[in-house]
């Protein structure tokens, strides 16, 4: 068995399919470390795993970030993508990169899997591969990969075909790499200086070129088809962390019967803090229709919800495993997660993201067939309404949602991901000791 080294930003969404892995690595009889925040000590600790923890600025309570990031609210669209990347991902790599090396010194490990976005990474990866284990990526987030066949990550723009599309393509991306991210380009060169590496060499939102395996976490039939895609990347389909735990089920959970249809809204468990940008305006949206609404507040007081129309019903959490089944329609704020995990149920989305990477989600469920993209993270409660009674009526949402959870159950994610490890590990070893011999 090996000895492998985790690595997650400290997001629940960057945390939690990673401690899924290493939760099926432990049953497998590897030995597994997760380095991430302190707050998930008890999480990782309850798989069988390791914990450490990130120090300093890296280690953040993502319920609380705003405190970390007083400034967040003040910037919109792409401009907010590049402030979360740069006081998030980048500013946090020293604090990563020393806590991982420091991890690497006393543990020795076989290999290293860490989160995508997981920053701290980049400059080992910049070091001479004979000095390091080998390093893998799993793909928490859409793929960001620069490409003449799609537009920049973050824009939230659909493939355009052709000669035009592959034009608009190269235009946007020098825009996006020479321009709109020069800042963030260079605090990242900086940072690489600060730490003794050389300069990136190439975008730093293309960072998934530079593992040695770059495992992306969804069915390649969710991610846009590119020509030019990095031979270290393969799908891996997904990976679905354990549904929240309830002690009981809702008294109301019996109505969940398949007499109505049953349309589901949260905004997750980070993006809560207010209900009104999504999940009031569906309870609206959907008041009068005859449909049943199920509210999900992600941990928030029901009590802010404010009082229910006669069709709809909440709780604070909800076992997603048991309710995806009997769900017809994901209202989502487009977390690329909770996207998954209804798909991997055949349930089409209505999704609603503007911040991080939803806008990217949103379209892929546009792109793909199997939902609505409202465009905007505070859609009306019209636009809603609008949206759930155009994927009721139209069965190609359904059918589309179906047909992605098929292709997903084909794949062996985990033995996939532990095979990829195992093979990274070997590769790594006969490097490491042609350097030494």
């Amino acid at each position: 068995m090996s000895n492998y080294l985790l690595c997650a930003s400290p997001i629940q969404g960057h945390v939690a399919p990673i401690i899924a892995i290493a939760r099926d690595l432990v049953a497998r009889g590897h030995d597994v470390t997760v380095l991430t925040g302190s707050r998930f000590r008890d999480t990782v600790v309850a798989t069988g795993a390791d914990h450490r923890a990130l120090g300093g600025i890296a280690d953040f309570d993502d319920r609380v970030i705003q405190d970390h990031l007083p400034d967040r609210d003040q910037h919109r669209g792409i401009g907010k993508l590049q402030y979360d990347i740069q006081t998030i991902f980048i500013k946090t790599v020293p604090d990563q990169t020393g806590a991982v090396e420091a991890a690497i010194a006393d543990l020795a490990p076989d290999a290293i899997l860490v989160d995508a976005a997981f920053a701290g990474i980049i400059p080992l990866l910049l070091d001479d591969p004979a000095s390091r284990p080998a390093i893998l990526a799993a793909g928490v987030i859409p793929l960001s990969q620069s490409s003449t066949d799609v537009a920049p990550y973050g824009l939230g723009l659909a493939p355009m075909p052709g000669a035009l599309g592959r034009l608009r393509n190269r235009v946007l991306n020098v825009l996006v790499q020479k321009v709109v991210f020069r800042q963030t380009q260079r605090l990242a060169n900086e940072t690489m200086a600060a730490l003794g590496r050389p300069r990136l060499d190439s975008f730093v939102l293309d960072m998934s070129r530079l593992f040695d395996r770059f495992l992306q976490l969804s069915p390649a039939e969710f991610e846009y088809p590119r020509t030019d895609l990095s031979s270290n990347l393969r799908f891996v389909g997904t990976v679905l962390p354990p549904a929240p735990v309830v002690d009981e089920l809702p008294e109301w959970w019996s109505e969940l019967d398949g007499e109505r249809a049953v349309v589901h809204v949260t905004q997750g468990t980070i993006d809560n803090k207010d209900l009104d940008r999504l999940v009031r305006p569906t309870v609206d949206a959907l008041a009068d229709r005859d449909v049943l609404v199920v509210v999900s507040t992600g941990g928030r007081p029901m009590e802010e919800l404010g009082p229910l129309p006669a069709n709809a019903r909440a709780a604070e959490f909800l076992p997603y495993d048991l309710l995806f089944p009997k769900t017809d329609v994901f209202v989502t704020n487009a977390g690329f997660g909770g996207a998954q995990y209804a798909l991997s149920h055949g349930v089409p989305l209505v999704a609603a993201g503007d911040t991080e990477d939803k806008p990217e989600v949103s379209m892929r469920a546009e792109w793909s067939g199997v939902g609505v993209n409202l465009k905007t993270g505070t859609p009306s409660a019209e636009a809603i309404g609008r949206a759930v009674d155009r994927v009721l009526a139209d069965r190609g949402y359904r059918d589309r949602a179906r047909t992605l959870a098929e292709r997903i159950r084909e794949y062996d994610t985990f033995g996939d991901i532990e095979a990829e490890l195992e093979a990274a590990s070997i590769r790594a070893s006969l490097r490491i000791e042609s350097a030494v011999g």
